[in-house]
């Protein structure tokens, strides 16, 4: 027999940099798990949670801002190329995490009309396109610009929706609002409901239980 060979041995040399990117990477996770409890503990949000249904508020009526008219109604969208388009100018950093870190494809949508004569909602899109940058954030001639958004970094994301159904039937604020008082005293399904325990956010979850009755409100006429 001849001599034995040496085995040979693979040697890492940058094992010092893959421990540092895990370390680096576990650092990350438990920031951004810290960030979460204090998002929830100030919102009354459950951000840690996977909603799949939505509600947002667009504005259906002329108002400009800077010369352009900021109108989107329900109505615009169904007159959208494949009843289809982008979610621009959302500048509230709670309801972009809601769109960048939770939204998918599938997800349902309420649409609501703000910022008119009788606010409410009036029908259902739903998530086609998952988030992306907001190209309004570069563009200095619109009302959304933020001069201080990296392009390498963008600060603003949108998501783009699709006309489903209308709804068979409005349902105002001021109906929600009051069974919302309502479900409050009794531990009705609307009792906790974000449109009102955060109306501040242009994009709101909405939970299942809040979903179906809701639809099923729509259903029914008005004094029923």
């Amino acid at each position: 027999m001849g001599p034995k060979r040496k085995r040979k041995t693979t040697v890492n040399h940058d094992t010092n940099g893959v421990w540092n990117k895990i370390s680096d990477e576990k650092s990350k996770s438990k920031k951004r798990k810290r960030e979460i409890e204090k998002v929830e503990v100030k919102t009354g949000l459950h951000v840690s949670e996977r909603y799949t249904c939505w509600l947002m508020k667009s504005e259906p009526d002329t108002r400009m801002e800077n010369g352009i008219d900021v109108k989107f109604g329900f109505e615009d969208l169904k007159a959208c190329t494949d009843q289809t388009s982008y979610w621009d100018g959302v500048r509230n950093y709670q309801a972009r995490n809601f769109m960048r870190d939770q939204m998918k494809v599938g997800d349902k949508v309420f649409f609501y009309h703000s910022n008119t004569k009788i606010p409410g909602i009036v029908g259902v899109c739903s998530i086609v396109k998952e988030a992306y940058p907001d190209h309004t954030q570069f563009d200095k001639k619109s009302s959304y610009y933020d001069a201080k958004s990296d392009k390498d970094n963008p600060r603003w994301v949108m998501v783009d929706v699709k006309y489903e159904y209308d709804l068979k039937r409005y349902v105002s604020l001021k109906e929600l609002k009051e069974l919302h008082i309502s479900h409050k005293a009794n531990g009705g399904p609307l009792r906790n409901i974000a449109l009102f325990t955060k109306a501040r956010l242009s994009v709101q979850p909405v939970t299942e239980e809040e979903w179906d009755f809701i639809c099923k409100l729509a259903e029914k006429p008005v004094d029923a």
